[in-house]
């Protein structure tokens, strides 16, 4: 994800800003691009090693001389805590602050328990993460959460989720303050969104990307000259409950009749498949069904893939992306992945899909929790002056 420097050229903000993205590593590089004065850059660098937020590293080796050194942000400035929750399972995971994972785990939870249950058991496997790092790892700044149903941002209320019984309404970043030290920050927000964020940190090549995310449901994020579209509210990019063109009318959990998420998901095709006398328990055995080129399911996911495709060429075509990325189970499906490339190129003009990608994700199962860890670590950095009391 890129992060851009602040208004104010060769502030402390702007100068860690430049360095967490990788744009400078030097004080020269830092004057070079705040258009600051070395004087200038060389002591507010020197007040940041001094506070810890700043440590001067060797660089590579360059001949036989001595290496030069680079600045990095303070390895022991702290860590922070991804979350990433799914129906049956939650992926938690603690980042250092350059975005990189320490440690991670999967645990199974069951969302329908409710958000208090919920949060208490994440947080519990956060500590202990944070705690296998040893004291050297500093404090626990933060908590980035992803959950699969819509977020009004920045509040972190879920609002009206499909399958997240109990959440609604839930204030969820108020909740998950109970769980972690005072002061820290802490971010709430779709999936689909995260993982659009953490697939755009994983390679910032493309400045505009959309990232579907298919598995049990279906959601969308849009990245545009690097920065995720969220909309008035934060509901930009959901695409679940679009009615599909044609659809047969399957009734969906907002009320209305063949939409998306009811069509094409993977709970959906599961649905279908147990009521054509296929047993299936689940999108893992869909899959497997998949993978033994079971005729029912690969003609169940090819229609999934190109009704979800006809829903995201509308998008493709507003936003004309460089990259569109399919991510979550579904992804895995060679049937789904060539519905949705056909239905997306037929249904767009040689002018948007002309250089368009159409690729499976390259961040992987991982992509919600680095975009989890990136958000929140912005949101870290946002507030450099809390950050440097903290480490004082």
């Amino acid at each position: 994800m890129r992060v851009d420097p602040p208004a104010r050229p060769g502030s402390p903000a702007s100068l860690v800003s430049l360095l967490r993205s990788g744009r400078a590593s030097s004080r020269a590089e830092l004057s070079r691009l705040t258009g600051a004065s070395p004087t200038t850059v060389a002591g507010r660098v020197e007040e940041l090693l001094r506070t810890g937020v700043l440590a001067e590293v060797d660089g590579p080796a360059a001949g036989s001389g001595r290496p030069p050194r680079r600045l990095a942000l303070a390895r022991g400035l702290g860590v922070v805590g991804a979350v990433g929750l799914g129906e049956q399972h939650a992926d938690c995971a603690v980042l250092d602050v350059s975005g990189a994972v320490l440690a991670e785990r999967r645990v199974p939870v069951r969302v329908a328990d409710g958000p208090d249950a919920v949060l208490g058991t994440v947080s519990g496997v956060l500590t202990q993460l944070h705690q296998e790092q040893g004291p050297d790892a500093g404090r626990l700044l933060g908590l980035g959460l992803g959950v699969p149903g819509p977020v009004s941002f920045p509040a972190g209320v879920v609002t009206s989720p499909a399958r997240m019984p109990g959440w609604n309404g839930a204030d969820v970043a108020a909740l998950a303050r109970r769980h972690l030290p005072e002061g820290a920050a802490v971010v709430v927000d779709n999936d689909a969104n995260l993982m659009a964020l953490g697939e755009h940190a994983t390679d910032p090549s493309p400045e505009h990307l959309v990232l579907v995310k298919a598995g049990s449901g279906i959601g969308c994020g849009i990245v545009v000259q690097g920065v995720l579209q969220r909309g008035a509210r934060g509901f930009a990019g959901d695409i679940s409950h679009v009615t599909v063109p044609d659809a047969e009318p399957v009734a969906c959990s907002c009320g209305r009749v063949g939409c998306l998420d009811a069509v094409a998901s993977g709970a959906a095709l599961a649905t279908r498949l147990r009521e054509e006398g296929v047993e299936v328990t689940g999108v893992d055995a869909l899959l497997d069904l998949a993978r033994d080129a079971h005729p029912q399911t690969t003609r169940l996911l090819r229609e999934a893939g190109s009704r979800t495709g006809t829903v995201l060429a509308t998008i493709v075509n507003l936003v004309n992306p460089d990259r569109l990325v399919l991510a979550g189970w579904l992804s895995q499906a060679e049937a789904f992945v060539a519905g949705v490339r056909s239905a997306v190129y037929a249904q767009s003009p040689p002018l948007v899909t002309d250089g368009l990608e159409v690729v499976v994700s390259l961040a992987g199962p991982r992509a919600g929790l680095l975009g989890a860890g990136h958000c929140v670590l912005d949101a870290v950095f946002a507030d450099l002056p809390r950050l440097v009391d903290r480490t004082a």
